[in-house]
């Protein structure tokens, strides 16, 4: 069931950046109908009742400050501990069930199909958050959210903490004549992502050459191949970040008994890192400890 919820997870997130790549600059955030806030009104003077069907548009809103106006999110929504958890499904959203909640705005990161437009024809307001290709698209979504919910000043002030931070640890990583090398492991099929992805961007910060970039030049995969063991054998990477822990059980003595592999240099010189799957998928508030966490394997790396 976890291997399936994951795949499930792949697809949809590929067919957001379809659904992004196709809308231009600002594609990842699109607004449907008002839940009555004024540019002009005082802060927190927004929607009273806000329903969250996206993992980081909930973590967003607690960050910004509006948590406590949110009556309910998906089932996958489980940070932070006090988000109001249902069974509502991130992957097949039903309007009768979020409206079932009462909502003056529904937050969505995946609309497949006519959800949007059910929930407009409701008279209840949406804004569709699709998946990030950049970080700077993680900041213009927490100031969207900023924008609809009356929280500005704490979404600007959001963004220019994780600004800041992401400088000062970027900053932080440890000069090498020459850079090391990684892979990213979203599962143990050897799904990964490439450099093209806001994923990959937060690698870059550390100064680290994705492994992975030759298995999809053209982009077909949309940045997120599906590599074989043998080309991982011959890229030999440096550190191997697992973001596959909680979903897969994989860690490190998992990593070292798959053929062939305890020949790695990142398996023999102790350079596999394992990470919150959940941290290091969200582009949300978060990607300031997912990118601290890379800093802190690149710097204890000693070669």
């Amino acid at each position: 069931m976890i291997h399936r919820t994951l795949r499930l997870l792949l697809a949809v997130f590929v067919a957001m950046l379809l659904a992004s790549a196709c809308g231009g600059v600002d594609s990842s955030i699109a607004m449907s109908g008002s839940p009555g806030v004024d540019s002009d009104s005082p802060a927190h003077d927004g929607p009273s009742r806000i329903v969250s069907i996206s993992t980081v548009a909930t973590e967003m809103l607690f960050a910004i400050g509006a948590g406590h106006r949110v009556v309910a999110v998906d089932s996958m929504s489980n940070f932070p501990s006090e988000a109001p958890s249902t069974d509502l499904s991130g992957f097949e959203p039903n309007v009768e069930a979020i409206l079932g909640f009462a909502p003056d705005l529904v937050i969505l990161s995946y609309d497949p199909g006519d959800v949007v437009a059910s929930l407009d024809v409701a008279g209840v307001a949406s804004l569709l958050l699709g998946a990030a290709q950049t970080i700077a698209d993680t900041y213009s979504q927490i100031e969207a959210l900023g924008a609809v919910t009356g929280d500005q000043d704490a979404a600007a002030t959001l963004v220019a903490e994780m600004q800041a931070e992401i400088a000062v640890l970027a900053d932080s990583v440890q000069s090498r004549d020459e850079p090391l090398s990684y892979y990213h492991e979203l599962d143990e099929t050897l799904y990964t992502v490439t450099s093209t992805t806001f994923i990959g961007e937060v690698y870059a910060l550390a100064g680290l050459v994705n492994a992975a970039d030759p298995a999809d030049p053209d982009g077909s995969a949309w940045g997120y191949p599906q590599v074989s063991a043998e080309y991982l054998l011959d890229a030999d990477p440096d550190i191997i970040f697992l973001a596959d822990t909680k979903c897969c059980a994989q860690d490190v003595a998992a990593v070292a008994a798959r053929p062939g592999w305890a020949n790695l240099t990142a398996v023999s010189r102790g350079g596999i890192v394992e990470l919150d799957d959940d941290v290091a998928s969200r582009w949300g508030p978060r990607i300031v400890e997912f990118l601290r966490s890379i800093v802190e394997a690149v710097n204890a790396i000693d070669r």
